[in-house]
């Protein structure tokens, strides 16, 4: 094992030995190399002649670029054509630290580690998967959940999902969460994904004291935990008896057993979904700088050795962005029509006519929302009803047809859901 990887355990193991326990033997080995190139081409920065870097540099000392970005991009060329750190954009890690707190109040004074760069959030997810899932290693999820989880935790990484009924009696299921961590031995993962996609579905308020208490438990029990919180529709509740905050806020100071490991990103909260740009914060209990600046060295290790930055170009838009005064004011009047939308959906599938075929799953925020289909119905023969005779695409999932209302103008959910009746009807009618 490198020297600065055995530094960097060395540390975690000082500061909190259960942190080290839960990664994974990638997450042991890996650094973020301060030493050879790094450190070389730092040292000779500003130097009169610097023959370190791997860009291309014009004679005046800016950036070689094609002259027809100059018209294109209205931002210094600074900002824009050399490679970011792998870290990520200082500006950008520091203004998306600060909106965690604000967006989060509960946190208060919470010492967190500072923000790692993503390439998006399924290369967040990714990463944790690299740093913290060995093979065999098990992953809990609800059974509803987002196809790439598989492919990051089960075909990259070779661990095993296990899942439990999200849903119980209209609400979350709490004692299927419980006991099926109960009955896992040793190092927990798990991921929580708040709103569920594919549901849209957030924890009530009542419900969210309750599952931290099942974890808790483990954690009192003496298992290592480490949860995975896949924020990417963080922000978007409709509901005034949902969870506002992040379930990070409740677990990065829940016990020296309970690593919280936060990924969020601009994709879905500010509607760039191209720009892929995500971030990766960690939590602990009594977590110290010094503990979580080596995890941060590991986390940017990760992220070079897999990709080696994430755009600079969109690290600086989103930046500029963020300072503007028209910044809050462009959220807001996004948040209302995708709100509008949901309001719209809730109203329409009151008509009672529509259990004849289906019912909704509790949702209540978010981008989705699940239909279930009586047993009589095949949902992916409707499906392909619904593209051939009536125009409409939809997702299903065995029995269940997933809608994105946020993909959907306002005018179109009635005719999206009684398309929906009417291909059912014609399916009932064929049989």
């Amino acid at each position: 094992m490198d020297p600065q990887a055995i530094n960097l355990n060395e540390t975690i193991q000082k500061l909190n030995s259960n942190v080290l326990e839960v990664l994974s033997e990638r997450g042991k080995s890996i650094f973020f190399p301060k030493l050879g190139i790094l450190s070389q081409s730092a040292q000779a920065k500003g130097k009169k002649i610097n023959a370190t870097i791997g860009e291309a540099i014009e004679d005046d000392g800016f950036s070689m670029h094609l002259s027809e970005f100059d018209h294109l991009i209205n931002l210094p060329l600074g900002s824009v054509y050399p490679y970011a750190p792998s870290f990520g954009k200082k500006e950008l890690r520091d203004s998306w630290k600060e909106f965690i707190y604000q967006k989060n109040p509960s946190l208060g004074t919470t010492i967190l580690s500072s923000t790692i760069v993503t390439s998006g959030l399924t290369h967040g997810i990714s990463m944790a998967g690299y740093l913290f899932v060995d093979e065999g290693d098990t992953v809990v999820i609800p059974d509803l959940f987002w196809e790439n989880y598989s492919l990051i935790f089960e075909n990259a990484y070779k661990g095993q999902i296990v899942t439990f009924p999200l849903f119980k009696n209209g609400g979350f299921n709490v004692e299927g969460f419980s006991e099926t961590l109960d009955g896992i031995d040793g190092k927990i993962v798990m991921l929580l994904n708040f709103p569920n996609n594919p549901t849209g579905y957030t924890p009530l308020v009542s419900e969210i004291g309750l599952i931290v208490e099942v974890i808790q438990k483990q954690a009192d029990l003496g298992k290592k935990v480490v949860v995975f919180i896949d924020d990417a529709y963080f922000g978007l509740v409709y509901e005034s008896n949902v969870y506002t905050e992040s379930i990070f806020t409740q677990l990065c100071n829940l016990s020296e057993n309970v690593l919280a490991v936060k990924l969020d990103g601009a994709t879905k909260e500010d509607y760039v979904w191209g720009f892929r740009v995500g971030f990766m914060t960690y939590g602990v209990k009594n977590g110290t700088p010094e503990l979580y600046e080596a995890l941060e060295n590991k986390t940017a290790g990760a992220v070079r050795g897999n990709i080696s930055n994430v755009s600079h170009l969109s690290q600086s838009l989103l930046h500029k962005a963020y300072s503007s005064a028209q910044y809050e004011s462009d959220k807001k009047e996004k948040f209302e029509t995708l709100n509008s939308r949901y309001q719209s959906i809730i109203e329409v599938l009151k008509d009672p006519k529509y259990l004849e075929y289906f019912v909704a799953l509790p949702f209540n925020s978010g981008y989705f929302m699940c239909i279930e289909l009586k047993e009589t119905l095949n949902a992916e023969a409707i499906r392909k009803i619904l593209l051939d005779k009536y125009s409409t695409g939809v997702i299903v999932f065995g029995n269940l047809i997933r809608i994105a209302f946020s993909a959907v103008p306002k005018s179109k959910i009635p005719e999206l859901i009684e398309n929906i009746y009417s291909a059912c009807k014609d399916y009932s009618d064929q049989k």
